[in-house]
């Protein structure tokens, strides 16, 4: 069996986000005391015995709620539930089951597939008894829980191993190779429209309110034979703009998703053109030493000339030099316009970042440099370059060892950087270069 796949569904506020937080030992999802805070499915793996398991956080179940964002989240717990091979029902245990609760509870005994009965927030032994009131949902027996504490989190997971048909696992799992890539960029440039293009379904809650997407999320799929973890964030507005607690978590969320992350896509509005808003996100990118490769979305709605992309492209690098060193796409996520190349170049430039450049070749590039074009003299000390090695991969970090290492001028380092990355083929990769005394 590959890893199954658990839902967790309930009503808002029952602890689902808590509980999904505690089987992955980190705050992945968000959690507040706020209803509805959840709305996407937000996917996490932990292992459990030797085990590997994937769970699906999903935002509170409202029966009958016509309002936009309820109704996208009952959809997207339904395909939770058709997706998953075990289903969580989780419910509040300090209170009496409500009409929400007994729907949800008939959804899941006809969903088809296997479930288990959590009463969340049993916190000490005294509350044990009140399980019993929860058998009249017809979802078999209550497992009390407390998310918050993690009492008895670990004979819930127990019972699902079992409940799987899964025994201890002795075997050394080897991960796969996999691309982790997210996609970042301000409120409602087309970040979810972009990810549920990708997947080629409705992956992620996709509306004209921007702000739609709160937590960061993870999906995942395979091109051609390879795995690829994509994560749609929540759009990044400047810290004086947020209004609330909860859009700054969101906001953390990102900056996290950033530094985890392989290579970020980071996507700009093309009818918005490029702000100092979208400047400083690609600032965070590059900061962080990451893979980058600029979208711009929404091509679709653009005029157009013969040089329009050009005139467009030739616009952006002028104000911001750095991605001169990075690919740019015109893509449309709504009519896939050349939605194709988004995931080819970024496998391209995945490959190009896990490059270590070979000793002899660097220091060859390095001395042919040196004698063609020389670092000017300082205070009448003439600068030599002396050996070069790569010392870390993403970022690519390389070492310089010169006689006079503080005397080489800013813009002589940009030189060698440039020089670097045409050579060796580096589009893509952030360089830093380290130079030391020898």
């Amino acid at each position: 069996m590959s890893t199954p796949l658990i839902a967790i569904v309930g009503r808002p506020n029952v602890g689902k986000s808590t509980f999904f937080n505690r089987v992955l030992s980190q705050r992945q999802a968000i959690v507040d005391a706020t209803e509805g805070i959840t709305r996407d499915r937000i996917y996490g793996e932990t292992e459990w015995c030797g085990q590997k398991l994937r769970f699906i956080d999903t935002g509170g179940f409202i029966p009958e709620d016509t309002d936009i964002f309820n109704s996208a989240v009952r959809e997207q717990a339904k395909l939770a539930i058709s997706e998953a091979d075990l289903i969580l029902l989780m419910i509040d245990g300090r209170e009496d089951a409500t009409s929400s609760d007994l729907t949800l509870a008939q959804f899941v005994r006809e969903s088809n597939h296997p479930y288990l009965l959590v009463v969340n927030k049993v916190d000490t032994m005294k509350y044990d008894n009140i399980v019993q009131n929860y058998y009249h949902l017809g979802v078999g027996d209550p497992n009390p829980i407390s998310a918050l504490n993690g009492r008895m989190t670990g004979d819930l997971l127990d019972t699902i191993l079992t409940k799987l048909g899964l025994g201890v696992s002795t075997e050394e799992h080897e991960l796969s190779e996999s691309l982790r890539l997210a996609i970042v960029g301000m409120p409602n440039v087309g970040k979810s429209s972009l990810t549920n293009a990708l997947l080629q379904r409705e992956q992620t809650i996709v509306t004209p309110i921007a702000g739609t997407t709160r937590d960061s999320i993870d999906s995942y799929l395979k091109w051609h034979g390879k795995e690829i973890t994509l994560v749609d964030t929540a759009g990044l507005r400047k810290l004086s703009k947020i209004k609330d607690k909860i859009e700054y978590y969101s906001t953390l969320r990102t900056q996290n998703a950033i530094f985890n992350c392989n290579l970020a896509l980071v996507l700009i509005d093309a009818e918005k053109g490029f702000g100092k808003q979208d400047k400083s996100i690609v600032d965070q990118v590059i900061s962080k030493g990451k893979a980058l490769i600029f979208i711009v979305n929404k091509w679709d709605k653009i005029e157009k000339s013969t040089s329009t992309m050009k005139d467009f492209e030739e616009d952006v690098r002028s104000q911001y030099r750095e991605l001169d060193h990075f690919p740019i796409l015109f893509i449309s996520s709504t009519t896939k316009q050349r939605i194709n190349k988004v995931l080819e170049v970024a496998w391209t430039v995945y490959e190009r970042s896990k490059k270590t450049i070979p000793t002899n070749k660097l220091n060859v590039l390095i001395e042919k440099v040196m004698n063609e074009n020389p670092p000017p003299a300082e205070k009448g000390k003439v600068i030599k370059i002396n050996y070069s090695v790569q010392v870390h991969k993403q970022p690519a970090v390389i070492a310089l060892f010169a006689n006079y290492p503080r005397l080489i001028k800013i813009s002589y380092q940009r030189y060698l950087m440039n020089q670097i990355r045409s050579h060796f083929d580096l589009k893509g990769i952030p360089i830093r270069l380290s130079f030391r005394k020898k």
